[in-house]
């Protein structure tokens, strides 16, 4: 539109109080004299609202010449006309850049990745015409949700929500991208349910116990992402959200001790749980802790990694079963473990236990959308937050001395592979591999584990057929 000649452009410039309209207009000398008298208007407006508001002195002097310059420029013929215009479009576009609200660099740079990244989620679905519907201050929250894929054009999923209700509120852009990536058809609810009861393949004695399917004692560990319902997401905090937040989280660690023992391990300068670099060394090295966000671009883009490490820490348990990240992708990471189990109900439910005694402190509730389950950060752990895995020994599919095979054969079982250490990491040298459902929304957390076992019982099956 700033390109085509005769065409209508419309700019809101809004400061805290007052709206100032620009119009370009076909050329013609008519036009050119409603744009001097939209102009004037302007003058008149643009002062009042300086002498009202708290804007820069700088941002000021210029928004009163600028609106001064427009109205005594005068026009009769139609040669100048555009001179004129564009000298007005220059105008306001130094104001934009100084308000912090000419978004042109990001909508260019989006409309180029939807080309030369199809993949690209977020930007795949940025309608323009709906971002042109929002308000500024929406434009710029709706821009920080997609901050990741802009920066990162080989992004899968794109974009992270910065606040608890940017899910609801941003449903228009963000629901399409959930329902492709998790192929949920529209309009279709989460549902949260823990009761394994009348789950399709639950055993008849309700123990999901892997010792019967023919298989050793597995390290096996279920984990959910939360987020605080009175906080800003990570994306979105300041460094003092993410003390206090912190601060707040001391009181259901108090509480823990006393059931599971154990302690809180802060990276926060000046924390009374501070602990020092090598301590922290140690803790990532048993994979207890998480490693430097910053060094992820994903989640530096995003803001998740800023003000690090403060407000970053992890609790351990005593017996090293149950641990909570705080700080991380989202504000808690709680996770149950057994390096040697055979039943997965017994992770399941302690996970369930420690899940509801840190939401029954009072400011500690969980943010829930009545359409989308658990809030997180990625839309990718939306709904159940949750990931159920256990590390299995499958050397026939990983002979190559890789999981390329094993992922072939996993993927129509419903279930992902991952290295020993996580995503990004290696199989081991036996064949040993992380084996977890896939699904996460529009599925229940009964569910979730129960697929679990049976995709387990049938991999098993697969393995056993190689020779």
């Amino acid at each position: 539109a700033r390109q085509a000649t005769g065409t209508l452009v419309l700019l809101h410039l809004r400061t805290p109080h007052s709206t100032i309209m620009l119009s370009r207009v076909a050329v013609s000398g008519r036009a050119a004299q409603r744009v001097i008298q939209g102009a004037r208007n302007a003058t008149t407006v643009a002062g009042a609202a300086v002498r009202k508001s708290k804007v820069a002195p700088v941002l000021a002097a210029s928004a009163m010449l600028g609106g001064y310059a427009l109205y005594t420029q005068k026009t009769e013929t139609q040669s100048n006309v555009m001179g004129m215009l564009t000298q007005i479009l220059n105008r306001i576009e130094t104001i934009e850049e100084a308000l912090g609200i000419n978004f042109q660099a990001d909508l260019e740079k989006i409309a180029a990745i939807k080309k030369s990244h199809p993949n690209n989620l977020a930007m795949k679905f940025f309608d323009i015409n709906y971002f042109d519907s929002l308000s500024v201050e929406k434009k710029k929250e709706l821009l920080a949700i997609a901050r990741s894929g802009i920066a990162n054009e080989d992004s899968g999923m794109g974009c992270y929500a910065m606040n608890p209700t940017d899910y609801d509120e941003f449903s228009a852009y963000l629901d399409p991208i959930i329902r492709a990536y998790h192929k949920v058809p529209a309009g279709q609810k989460h549902i949260t349910d823990w009761d394994l009861k009348g789950v399709d393949g639950l055993p008849a004695d309700g123990k999901l116990d892997v010792t019967k399917l023919g298989l050793p004692p597995l390290s096996m560990r279920v984990r959910v992402g939360r987020n605080l319902a009175d906080f800003p997401l990570p994306g979105a905090m300041t460094k003092e959200d993410r003390i206090k937040m912190e601060d707040k989280l001391r009181e259901a660690f108090a509480i823990l001790k006393k059931s599971f023992g154990g302690r809180y391990h802060s990276l926060t300068p000046g924390s009374p749980d501070f602990i020092n670099d090598d301590e922290y060394k140690a803790l990532v090295k048993a994979r207890f802790m998480f490693k430097d966000m910053d060094a992820d671009t994903y989640l530096k883009t995003a803001g998740i990694s800023s003000d690090w490490p403060y407000g970053r820490g992890c609790y351990v348990s005593e017996d090293k079963g149950f641990i909570i990240w705080v700080g991380e992708e989202d504000h808690l990471r709680i996770m149950c473990m057994n390096k040697n189990g055979k039943v997965l109900n017994e992770v399941f439910d302690r996970l369930k236990s420690a899940l509801d005694t840190v939401e029954s402190i009072p400011g500690l509730k969980f943010k829930h959308s009545e359409q989308y389950g658990y809030v997180t950060s990625c839309p990718t752990n939306l709904g159940t937050g949750m990931r159920a895995s256990v590390l299995m020994k499958i050397p026939k599919l990983c002979a190559d001395g890789t999981d390329k095979k094993a992922k072939a054969v996993c993927k129509p079982l419903g279930l992902g592979v991952r290295g020993m250490g996580g995503e990004h990491t290696p199989i081991g040298a036996d064949g040993t591999c992380d084996i977890s459902p896939t699904a996460r929304f529009c599925i229940t957390e009964a569910q979730i584990v129960t697929a679990l076992y049976t995709g387990i019982r049938n991999l098993k099956a697969e393995e056993d057929k190689l020779k």
